[in-house]
């Protein structure tokens, strides 16, 4: 953070970031990794203004996270369909 930046603009640039994240559909810990490798945001940072924000927007948070894990279930639903349907001679080299 410079000199200029005022904790305030800091909180919310991070905020801005997070929202990043999210459309990335990260869950915190992804979030706080991501930001703290790529932004050298200090991973409490990153968390205390991600629990804030789950404070502020508990629906939000909730659909959130209820959507992020069927995304993952069907993910994974897809990849045993497709792994069941394969050939298993077509593995073999």
């Amino acid at each position: 953070m410079g000199d200029s930046s005022s904790p305030a603009s800091y909180i919310r640039m991070v905020q801005l970031l997070i929202e990043k994240c999210l459309i990335f559909h990260m869950n915190k810990d992804e979030c706080v990794e991501a930001l703290s490798k790529h932004a050298a945001i200090d991973p409490v940072i990153t968390s205390t203004v991600w629990t804030e924000l789950e404070k502020e927007n508990k629906v939000f948070f909730e659909a959130y996270s209820k959507n992020r894990e069927e995304s993952v279930t069907e993910m994974m639903r897809e990849m045993v369909t497709e792994m069941a349907s394969r050939d298993p001679e077509d593995d073999e080299g």
